[in-house]
């Protein structure tokens, strides 16, 4: 059996993480060459240009990414403690 707590906190924890590092990619000023860098090798012309860094909006990002994340693994460990048989 899968703790739903535990893999929501893990798969919360992972999302919040990766949305960390790309407010702080937007707030050193990089996040603008690195998406036009990824689009690129994708053969995309860049259609998006990063605003500024605001710590009100990364302070949102972060949270609410984390509680979708949180709800996701909660989610998954629910589905997969119901389809596999008890032992």
């Amino acid at each position: 059996m899968v703790s739903k707590n535990k893999l929501g906190i893990v798969v919360g924890g992972f999302v919040g993480s990766c949305h960390l590092g790309w407010s702080l990619l937007v707030a050193v000023g990089v996040a603008q060459a690195l998406i036009n860098f990824v689009f690129r090798l994708h053969f995309i012309q860049p259609p998006y240009v990063i605003t500024p860094f605001r710590v009100d909006l990364a302070v949102a990002l972060i949270v609410i990414t984390a509680i979708v994340g949180y709800v996701m693994g909660w989610v998954l460990a629910a589905i997969w403690n119901w389809l596999r048989p008890a032992s």
